[in-house]
């Protein structure tokens, strides 16, 4: 339904997906501009940076493209519109999650997409199969890591009530950690992106293999590879998050 709405109204669909795209740009053109001083950033070359601003914004396109709507549900749970959710034969989360679905957001998957494809053209590293293979194992892993978190902030409101910009930190405000590398951050907020909330598995640790850069926490190699099992835990994670925060909602009484 939602998707229809849109497109009957063409112009304004490609422009507001045009407009999604350019504002996105600006992430990059920030990132180009302290290239502009100096040659490399923490160690990382602009190149190497563009591999990772790309795989970071792609991975949180696809989530958002998913369950970007759930931030407003908190919404629901104040004035009370929860319930007709509930009342309907189809999953609430797949409710929440197609609530005021928007097409536009593939402008920031096109933009970070297109980042990131030239960033491939350029990068210097041995394209073996194993690399090549982990590319895409990157991008939906940390699609399936931001989409558990957007579950679990979610979740959260359903106690908070508006708890949509606690939620926005970890998910938009993650997407800006994951872009520059890891090495121009305290070791501490390094861990705490690697074993509290696991943002590095989105792009950090699968992207120093592929680069062929040595882990700033000095963990053994295999954990490059932990992505696919890291998404897998938060989703499941998440999902216990949802369920009991659906099984606590109180409607307003109105």
């Amino acid at each position: 339904m939602w998707v229809r709405s849109t497109v009957v109204y063409r112009t304004s669909f490609v422009l507001m997906t045009l407009g999604n795209f350019a504002m996105t740009a600006l992430d990059f053109a920030a990132v180009a501009i302290i290239f502009g001083h100096t040659r490399v950033l923490g160690g990382f070359t602009l190149t190497e940076t563009a591999f990772l601003y790309g795989s970071s914004g792609v991975a949180l396109g696809l989530a958002d493209l998913a369950v970007g709507s759930m931030d407003g549900l908190g919404r629901r749970v104040r004035d009370g519109t929860m319930d007709t959710l509930l009342v309907r034969p189809v999953p609430v989360f797949a409710q929440a999650a197609a609530d005021r679905f928007a097409l536009r957001r593939l402008g920031r998957i096109t933009q970070a997409a297109v980042v990131l494809g030239w960033s491939m053209t350029r990068l210097h590293v041995a394209w073996t199969a194993v690399n090549v293979l982990l590319v895409p194992v990157m991008l939906l892993s940390g699609a399936g890591i931001f989409a558990a978190v957007f579950t679990t902030g979610a979740a959260f409101q359903f106690w908070a009530t508006d708890a949509a910009e606690v939620q926005n930190s970890f998910t938009y405000g993650g997407n800006a950690l994951t872009q520059y590398p890891p090495t121009v951050f305290a070791k501490d907020l390094v861990r705490g992106a690697t074993f509290v909330v696991p943002l590095a598995f989105v792009n950090w640790m699968p992207a120093l293999h592929i680069l062929g850069r040595d882990n700033p926490l000095r963990l053994p190699g295999w954990v490059d590879f932990c992505s696919p099992l890291v998404a897998l835990a938060v989703c499941a994670l998440a999902g216990l998050a949802w369920r009991a925060g659906l099984r606590s909602y109180r409607s307003t009484g109105s």
